[in-house]
């Protein structure tokens, strides 16, 4: 994965004046195009838009140094109008392109390069399943995106669920997990930026196709998953979790995660206030 991640980077670097869509790098990559960009931001720390965005500037800093005219440097980078490089660089490095000409004023944006780090020997526990075609079926709501803590709208849904939906849901649930499962899909920006909406379903797991207007059914191909346990404060374990199979788990493993949702559940503590067993459900394929 490291070694792919490196490969899209000279790709980038090498297209830098094209107008390269992230569909596109992603298809270079061979990943789906969602699953790539929440890879790279987990690794980079940024969006991959952003990344384009700050090396196109950045280059285009140098270029200004070297004499070349506002205008000429603004259409080669890919802007519509000259007011529109000048605002984007602006933001970017607090100074016009033109004070960069006059006085020399110069901001940088390096080139990323992916490198393995050996940290602390912290392991990650995970099993492989493979399971048959299923569906998710249950009450979903569009809910705002949230990174960190607990999701006041998705614990609204939660208790907006009625007695009529709970006895339905259970008498489809027929596979493991036999538990209560949360599932996010269509972000407004990917899950890649703390904005926006997202759909969120509380269910669960079913073979069943015949589901009634009370409840939402997400269907889901026959593929592989690989199941991360994982025990401690809730949610902030389970956030932090889902940042390690990204960041850490997955370039280093035999895996990359395919086009389908992701999902968990957890298990409350009642002993332990704010205290949970959790497991995160990501669906992979073996590598070439």
């Amino acid at each position: 994965m490291l070694n792919q991640l490196n490969s899209v980077i000279d790709y980038i670097e090498e297209r830098l004046t094209d107008d390269i869509s992230l569909k596109t790098i992603s298809e270079y990559a061979g990943v789906p195009d969602y699953y790539f960009r929440k890879i790279f931001f987990y690794l980079s720390g940024m969006p991959l838009s952003e990344y384009i965005k700050n090396r196109k500037l950045s280059e285009a800093n140098k270029d200004l140094l070297n004499g070349e005219k506002v205008t000429d440097v603004a259409f080669k980078y890919g802007y519509q109008s000259v007011d529109g490089f000048t605002r984007a660089f602006k933001k970017w490095s607090g100074f016009l392109p033109s004070e960069v000409i006059k006085t020399g004023l110069s901001k940088s944006f390096p080139k990323l390069t992916f490198v393995i780090t050996v940290k602390g020997g912290i392991s990650m526990d995970f099993r492989i399943e493979d399971k048959p075609a299923f569906n998710f079926v249950g009450v979903s709501k569009r809910v705002p995106l949230q990174f960190e803590g607990v999701n006041m709208e998705i614990v609204k849904l939660a208790e907006s669920i009625t007695d009529e939906q709970k006895e339905e849901m259970h008498s489809l649930q027929n596979m493991e997990p036999y538990e209560i499962v949360n599932v996010s899909y269509d972000s407004d920006t990917d899950f890649l930026k703390e904005e926006g909406y997202l759909t969120h379903l509380i269910g669960v797991l079913t073979t069943e196709n015949q589901v009634s207007n009370l409840l939402d059914k997400v269907p889901v191909e026959a593929c592989t998953w690989a199941v991360f346990p994982n025990e401690g404060p809730f949610p902030s374990t389970l956030q932090e979790i889902m940042a390690k199979i990204y960041s850490e788990w997955l370039p280093s493993s035999d895996y990359k995660i395919i086009n389908a949702p992701t999902f968990s559940f957890t298990k409350m503590n009642k002993d332990k206030k704010d205290y949970a067993y959790s497991e995160v459900w990501i669906p992979v394929r073996k590598k070439d």
